[in-house]
């Protein structure tokens, strides 16, 4: 089987994160939480990278967690050392010092659109879509809420996690989740001028710089990752979760009755 996560590196120190599960979404199941995280660890004790790209196989960017997955093992200690798991993945994406750019292919929803969201940078192709859309399963998207509140504004940010409803690339942008949304054939091209603009610029100064923004920022962010990791990890444990999660992966409408 292909690794579940392509790492590759160029020349200039830039390195592209390639999801490789396309069949499932590039869902973030345990095994690509654990890749993602060792790479992010790698880059980051890495003085010669300058930027990362996370980018997707297939039609999706992330449809979330690993729905299958969680449904398998109901058990509150499984939950929270999961979203735990999750927690610590998206944190390291902030504590990197070089920036992080997301190409977002395509769907992009529940922890995948926290993914975006927890990216630095963000471009998007014009069909892709983004939704935290845990709700309709029975699970509120309490991880997804913390970066998702900290990039769009908050009744917009309520409204996407009450309802679950999707959002376009373009609105996207408007609500300041993704940088910039183009045609997908200027994707690439779009992503380059970002890092090529990034790499004109000298490290040191945009690693202080980075480190700088998200403490002023955002200085309660680990106490609401860790807030919003028990909150999910209950949620999970609750009937209507169990069957509305049972449910999509049975492909079936959840009866909560």
């Amino acid at each position: 089987m292909e690794p579940v996560l392509l790492e590759r590196r160029d020349a200039r120190g830039v390195v592209t994160l390639t999801m490789n599960r396309a069949a499932s979404f590039n869902a973030l199941s345990e095994e690509m939480l654990a890749a993602l995280q060792g790479a992010l660890d790698r880059i980051a004790a890495d003085e010669a990278v300058r930027v990362v790209v996370l980018a997707a196989e297939g039609k999706a960017f992330c449809a979330g967690h690993n729905l299958k997955e969680m449904i398998a093992t109901p058990q509150l200690d499984y939950y929270q050392r999961l979203f735990a798991q999750c927690s610590r993945m998206m944190l390291a994406i902030q504590q990197l010092p070089v920036p992080v750019i997301a190409r977002v292919q395509g769907l992009a929803t529940a922890a995948g659109c926290q993914l975006v969201a927890q990216c630095d940078l963000a471009v998007a192709a014009e069909d892709a879509s983004f939704a935290v859309s845990g709700v309709n399963f029975g699970l509120f998207c309490s991880t997804p809420s913390v970066p998702l509140l900290r990039n769009v504004p908050a009744k917009q940010a309520m409204e996407m996690l009450v309802t679950g409803d999707f959002i376009d690339a373009r609105e996207a942008q408007a609500r300041g989740l993704i940088n910039r949304a183009v045609p997908a054939a200027a994707l690439d091209a779009e992503v380059e001028r970002l890092v090529a603009s990034i790499l004109a610029k000298p490290r040191v100064a945009i690693a202080m710089g980075k480190e700088l923004f998200y403490r002023q920022r955002d200085m309660g962010s680990e106490a609401a990752y860790q807030l919003a990791g028990q909150t999910m990890a209950a949620n999970m444990m609750d009937s209507c979760a169990q069957e509305g999660v049972t449910a999509f992966t049975q492909k079936r409408k959840p009866d909560w009755s």
